[in-house]
């Protein structure tokens, strides 16, 4: 069982390191993800997930609904991410001194504000998805579910920090 949830995690990982740890000069935009490569990863993590749990044939019935929900919730957040870089794109030809004269700090608590409403609801829509099956999963189920969710998050976190690290250097 260790052996798939290690294999299930090292997919993972290569899959999503070349987008955590991507290193691109400031000047230039970032290179965008593909739709086609956010489906892949999607797809990838979702695979993850199913194999480390082993879901018996009464929790596969319960799968469907988890499966929407990680979907939804993915295809929501490509499109907060785009609305980013559409934003950020409007301003790559401003100079620093003419984005802060410009800025909207009103308009930007807005943005910020529905964003988070967003990001909350699809987590309500997770967990409400998460919950029938959670509630079926065996103790072992559920040990390699924490296992694999405190795995992920320690990577997503070494992730931020390498950008925080980055931006630091940068300027």
């Amino acid at each position: 069982m260790l052996k798939i949830v290690t294999a299930g995690a090292a997919a993972l990982f290569v899959a999503a390191s070349p987008l955590a740890y991507a290193q691109t000069p400031s000047a230039t935009a970032p290179e965008r993800i593909s739709l086609a490569d956010w489906n892949k990863l999607t797809d990838l993590r979702i695979d993850l997930v199913k194999s480390a749990l082993q879901l018996t044939p009464d929790q596969q019935k319960l799968w469907p609904a988890v499966e929407t929900a990680i979907r939804s919730n993915a295809k929501d957040r490509q499109a907060r991410l785009a609305k980013i870089a559409e934003t950020v794109g409007k301003r790559a030809d401003e100079s620093s001194v003419e984005i802060m004269r410009n800025r909207d700090p009103i308009a930007f608590l807005q943005r910020r504000s529905q964003a988070l409403a967003q990001r909350s609801a699809d987590l309500n829509k997770l967990a409400e998805a998460w919950e029938p099956l959670y509630k079926t999963l065996s103790p072992e189920q559920r040990q390699r579910m924490a296992a694999l969710a405190v795995f992920v998050l320690r990577d997503m976190s070494d992730a931020v920090e390498h950008r925080r690290m980055q931006a630091m250097d940068e300027d």
